[in-house]
């Protein structure tokens, strides 16, 4: 597997080694050690998360303030635009983002540490997005940013207004948000 740290180098670009022929393919898409090797990140993974969506639909900037979520994301049918922010105030980096286009053709992951919003919008007809997450849903935990907030100024690779929840429709901007210190 090969590891690759974006501008902010707590988040990270994994490629798994992909063993294909005319039959198909094979590769690891998990393995704890060399995850900890490459990340330098021993946490355990306590939930894994699947969720499908159309072209459009736009999910975040979503974290939990406590039970604060690391998460390992991927796609295994389609294509995301994923962004991570960092929203860690103490950081070097904070109020800065990163994203990558992962896709079940590039088999890219990324790693989101805890400490970071983060979200991703559909950019083929339809996408399957897995992610394992470092700590359980805590609903009472939850927090957002609204997708297109001035301050972060995310260019989402979309025309027009996305599809949002309710929720993420009234997500409050960077300067409001509650970061973590």
């Amino acid at each position: 597997m090969k590891a690759t740290r974006l501008n902010i180098p707590d988040v990270v670009v994994l490629e798994p080694k992909v063993f294909g022929d005319e039959r198909g393919f094979f590769m690891e898409s998990f393995n704890q050690a060399t995850f900890a090797q490459l990340t330098g990140v021993a946490l355990p993974f306590v939930q894994d998360n699947h969720s499908k969506s159309v072209k459009g639909v736009l999910r975040g900037l979503h974290y939990q303030i406590q039970q604060a979520q690391g998460k390992l994301v991927r796609v295994v049918s389609g294509e995301i635009f994923d962004v991570a922010v960092d929203i860690r105030k103490s950081s070097p980096t904070f109020g800065q983002w990163v994203a990558e286009t992962l896709s079940a053709d590039n088999k890219k992951q990324l790693w989101v540490p805890a400490g970071f919003a983060h979200g991703f919008v559909v950019t083929s007809p339809t996408a399957e997005v897995l992610y394992k997450t470092t700590d359980y849903y805590a609903p009472a935990h939850e927090r957002a940013i609204i997708w297109d907030d001035k301050d972060l100024n995310i260019p989402w690779p979309i025309d027009g207004e996305p599809a949002l929840s309710g929720k993420d429709k009234q997500a409050p901007a960077f300067k409001a948000a509650e970061v973590f210190p």
